[in-house]
């Protein structure tokens, strides 16, 4: 134990800001950066202006919400975010008779807002490091599973005992490898609402041909709002319900900005694994990523083809596949940008400098060789069922009716068990969400696709290789030539979807709310097959404990052996919590005699319009492009209105929706992709190559204002406008 503290200790003294451009930063390590650089850059701001544990700083306009990240720009709870964020809010209340994501949404007053169905927006609160919490509920006797339970039972109850107030929500996250642990406590709003949404010829325009492509002309935004109740409590939407008003905001500059211009953004990344060991990266690529493109691949043509048969199939199916071509696209980029960049044998040669600088030492030199070792044969052992683990997420996670039934015999299983000692996600904690997911699927449930879809993956799962056999399928099966049993799959499936009553909100209810003697004797057919899958499923669930166990003691040893090699230029790799980081306005170069400028303009706009989808300018822009009334939205040095823009900005998914804020503090973009060029990012950051996508804020003002005359959003707006 007292070894494990003191690792803690040296690891926390090691981990220095590196100070390049790069890097996503924790707010809590602000005071480290070398702001008297940043302040020669163009930064106005001092630490506590952007964050403090006591006064909150800018960071309090920064919210998270629908996988991405958005900002309060008005006393009134607006917010500003992407359109792809809002995305399936949009989908969510698009009919035949309106179309929203087509035609676009406007509320001219506040009783015409329309609920973001299923979205709950989370606003930060505060940040405590509870590192020696949690480290020490370990001993170094532990198995890898137990130390793995031990930290999520300590996790467990550090969470119960700060959400106390059942507005609070609270996440404990990891850091370097699971040498650093820190309690994120939000206020969780659960009444979220549609102001303004442009068509998708604006806020996608381009679609998947220009997604992650520079140039780009997207209006990738969307405004919401967000509500409480009278007494400022949080609530579930009502028309009683009022406005949200926000501890901070932020202002917007119409001011514009130009090349070299400093800018910072605050946002939530998803995951970046710039941290990650040679072995874990082998194992992404060459193992992870074919099976996972050969899928998505396989998966969009089954659901581009059910989409074609009926219009409003395609409304419901669009959410689901615009998040398929999304990392479709990213991951084929990842893929090329390793093989261009050969960062696998960068990684491995690092390592290898790594056991060359401690080989004069042999102590350092035998810690070195065991952890890379242990990693070694850790992922060699992890590969062996990687094809059944894969199988078993995507069916589950795709594939809606039996997403229910497994979701509801897994929280059978553990109401039968004391709250603190359930699965994470099935304690009374996650009860309401978990409720109101029975119900929000619902708009988008299409049974006859959802039947073909699991039927795709069941016919996978017969072909895995031996060792690796899904039993609850093969049981299915069992005995049968091949031709039988495919013709035994088809009837097995068509069974479930004939005989379940999953396919209501009212039902799913019925079955959450039974004990487990209960729903086994519904003899449903869905959830009867997901309790023989339960076994697999647990299997893999253990299996995984054993390895995330092994590698919270593996990764904060090698954490520290670079630490002690690079003088502490470490910085931790992102995990969905709030980050900071900040950068320039700047063109680039992907290759040799091309250069990129730093913005795109409205004619570019309508230059690409081709009067078809993904390039089908809408006829309001195109009228109001024909009138060049620009209003104070030109801008001179470009010679015209300004579309996106680029930064060097260090963003990844989850990122989506952050605000791009000048050196003043104010609101002149929204990020909402990186470049094709820059995809490797998320493993290594190249400030040659690596771009943040933004779209400016004349141009959102420009469309509000001039193009679809949204008088009382502009005025609401105008207030906080700094000109």
């Amino acid at each position: 134990m007292t070894r494990i503290l003191l690792l803690c200790f040296v690891i926390a003294l090691a981990f220095l800001p590196t100070f390049a451009d790069e890097g996503m930063w924790l707010l809590n390590d602000l005071e480290k950066l070398p702001f008297d650089s940043l302040h020669s850059k163009g930064l106005k701001l001092s630490p506590p202006d952007i964050f403090s544990p006591n006064t909150g700083g800018l960071a309090e306009a920064v919210i998270t919400f629908g996988g991405g990240t958005g900002s309060f720009v008005s006393s009134d709870g607006l917010i500003l975010t992407n359109h792809h964020v809002a995305y399936t809010a949009i989908q969510r209340q698009s009919k035949l008779e309106h179309d929203y994501l087509e035609k676009g949404f406007y509320a001219a007053s506040k009783d015409k807002e329309l609920p973001a169905i299923g979205y709950d927006l989370y606003v930060l609160q505060s940040i405590e490091n509870v590192t020696g919490q949690v480290l020490g509920a370990l001993n170094e006797k532990m198995t890898d599973l137990e130390r793995y339970l031990a930290i999520e039972k300590i996790s467990k109850e550090i969470i119960a005992k700060a959400e106390k107030d059942p507005d609070l929500e609270c996440d404990l996250a990891s850091m370097y490898g699971g040498s650093q642990y820190y309690l994120y406590t939000y206020f969780k709003i659960k009444d979220l609402r549609l102001v303004f949404a442009p068509p998708r010829s604006i806020g996608d325009f381009g679609g998947e041909i220009d997604n992650w492509i520079w140039p780009r002309h997207a209006g990738d935004f969307t405004f919401l709002r967000a509500y409480v109740a009278p007494d400022g409590k949080s609530a579930e939407y009502s028309p009683e319900n009022v406005a949200y008003h926000p501890k901070k905001y932020l202002k917007i500059s119409a001011a514009g900005i130009k090349e070299g211009d400093f800018v910072f953004l605050m946002g939530y990344p998803g995951r970046t694994r710039r941290n990650d060991s040679s072995y874990e990266i082998e194992k992404t690529l060459k193992h992870d990523y074919p099976l996972d493109l050969k899928t998505r691949l396989e998966l969009i043509a089954l659901l581009e083809k059910e989409s074609k048969t009926d219009k409003n199939i395609a409304i419901k199916l669009s959410s689901r596949l615009k998040g398929l071509y999304n990392y479709l696209k990213k991951n084929q980029g990842i893929v090329e940008g390793f093989a261009r960049s050969g960062l696998l044998e960068k990684k491995i040669d690092q390592e290898n400098q790594l056991q060359n600088f401690f080989s004069k030492d042999k102590t350092s030199a035998k810690e070195c060789a065991t952890v890379l070792g242990a990693l070694d044969n850790l992922y060699k052992e992890n590969i062996k069922s990687q094809q059944k683990d894969f199988l078993l997420g995507w069916i589950t996670n795709y594939c809606d009716f039996l997403r229910f039934a497994t979701s509801i015999y897994k929280w059978d299983l553990e109401k039968q068990k004391p709250d603190l000692q359930r699965e994470p996600g099935y304690q009374d904690r996650d009860t309401s969400e978990t409720v109101q997911w029975l119900k929000t699927s619902q708009v988008n449930l299409v049974p006859k696709t959802d039947q073909k879809v699991l039927l795709f993956f069941l016919e996978k799962a017969l072909q895995l290789p031996p060792g690796q056999k899904i039993q609850a399928v093969e049981e299915l099966v069992k005995g049968q030539s091949p031709k039988a049993r495919n013709q035994a799959l088809k009837n097995f499936v068509a069974g479930l979807y004939k005989g379940t009553k999953l396919g209501t909100v009212e039902q799913r209810h019925k079955m959450f709310r039974m004990d487990l003697t209960q729903l086994e004797a519904s003899n449903d057919p869905f959830i009867n097959f997901a309790k023989k899958l339960e076994k697999d499923r647990e299997q893999v669930r253990t299996k995984n404990k054993e390895f995330r166990g092994a590698l919270t003691r593996l990764e904060p040893e090698l954490m520290q052996l670079y630490a002690r090699w690079k003088n502490g230029r470490l910085y931790p790799d992102a995990n969905s919590t709030i980050r900071f980081n900040y950068g320039k306005v700047r063109d680039f170069k992907p290759r040799d005699a091309v250069t990129y400028s730093c913005f795109t303009t409205l004619s570019g706009v309508i230059e690409k319009n081709t009067g078809k989808e993904p390039f089908d300018v809408p006829e309001e822009l195109q009228k109001a492009y024909a009138k060049k009334d620009w209003g104070t939205y030109w801008d001179k040095s470009i010679n015209g209105v300004p579309v996106d823009f680029l930064t060097d900005l260090d963003i990844t998914n989850g990122n989506s929706g952050s605000p791009v804020v000048d050196g003043r503090g104010r609101l002149v973009g929204v990020a909402f992709d990186g470049n094709y060029e820059g995809m490797t990012s998320d493993y290594q950051y190249n400030p040659q190559t690596s771009r943040t996508i933004s779209v400016d804020i004349r141009y959102i003002l420009y469309l509000v204002d001039k193009v679809y005359q949204a008088q009382s959003l502009i005025e609401e707006l105008s207030a906080k406008i700094s000109r």
